[in-house]
């Protein structure tokens, strides 16, 4: 068992001394009732003191866990940051991923590499010509799940296939790694590049131009064939070129194997965060405790007050 206290020791420990000196000077109108009124009134200072005690005890934040410090809990070791990008161009529609859009195999890993990382902070940068940040970078996992499950092509011209920008997302990435680098200088980027290499564009291509050390891991995925057909094919050589640039493995994803199965182990830096026993708060349940208390008293007083208007207005009628 640990305590949190809301307010410092000191302070919360004065807090604590004048409630029980309130609750001891009420006392004295237990003392000056009779018989039943007596007990009834002690039965009323007792619950509404024991109110007191347990809105003291729920400021201590009681619980079972470990105490994180304000700068663990601020930027925690061992978090990572992990970078999507995410080839939204007319190309991730075509359907060569076992008879499915290429986009269901992308949302599909994106799900399980959140479930990899389940503490870790997400961005989402999608492309096709140009780039867009989708989703900046944030610790809210649950929020980010139904976004990524509802990514889908961009809505393009019949003619957008040959506007593809493979490096399109390389300033807004850069920038992003920039950004997480000062905010949190402990973390590991983490970037996973998942797309198809567009191998029916007819525009210049970029390149990421990403300084070393601020990519620590993650994958450029393939999806799709190489073999031509309806949409423009897989080209795994302009993946393995973003790979080289971004310095991370390049695999291809095929509909059957695991996305475990083409990627590295994860680093004991990204997963120990990961193993800490999330702390059990109590504070709500001695709170539910004091309100039901409070409540009984709030009752009894209002039943009180009628009973004394009406024996007045049956005095004065």
């Amino acid at each position: 068992m640990s305590v949190d206290p809301v307010l410092p020791g000191p302070i919360l420990a004065v807090v604590a001394a004048a409630l029980i000196v309130a609750r001891l000077v009420t006392l004295r109108q237990v003392f000056v009732a009779t018989g039943a009124q007596r007990r009834a009134a002690a039965l009323r200072w007792s619950g509404l003191t024991l109110a007191v005690l347990l809105v003291l005890a729920a400021l201590a934040r009681p619980g079972a866990g470990t105490v994180e410090s304000d700068s663990a809990a601020a930027a925690p070791l061992g978090v990572p940051n992990v970078f999507f990008v995410v080839d939204r161009s007319v190309d991730s529609g075509v359907a060569d991923y076992d008879g499915r859009p290429r986009i269901e195999g992308m949302r599909t890993d994106i799900e399980t590499l959140i479930e990899r990382y389940p503490q870790a902070r997400f961005a989402v940068i999608s492309f096709a010509a140009r780039p867009s940040l989708d989703w900046p970078l944030s610790d809210d996992a649950w929020s980010l799940e139904p976004v990524a499950a509802a990514l889908t092509p961009y809505p393009a011209p019949p003619d957008a296939a040959s506007q593809v920008n493979v490096a399109a997302a390389a300033n807004p990435l850069r920038y992003q790694l920039i950004q997480a680098g000062q905010q949190y200088p402990d973390s590991r980027n983490l970037v996973f590049y998942l797309g198809s290499g567009a191998g029916g564009s007819q525009a210049p291509q970029g390149r990421f131009e990403i300084e070393a050390g601020m990519v620590d891991g993650g994958a450029v995925l393939g999806y799709g064939t190489p073999a031509p057909g309806d949409g423009a094919p897989l080209d795994e050589a302009a993946l393995q070129r973003v790979a080289d640039q971004l310095g991370v493995p390049y695999a291809r994803r095929d509909a059957g194997p695991p996305l475990e199965s083409v990627l590295p182990a994860p680093s004991s830096a990204d997963t120990d965060a990961d193993q800490n026993t999330p702390r059990t708060e109590w504070y709500w349940l001695l709170t539910l405790l004091a309100a039901a208390l409070a409540l009984a008293e709030i009752y009894l007083m209002v039943r009180e007050l009628r009973r004394h208007r009406a024996a007045r207005r049956a005095v004065t009628s």
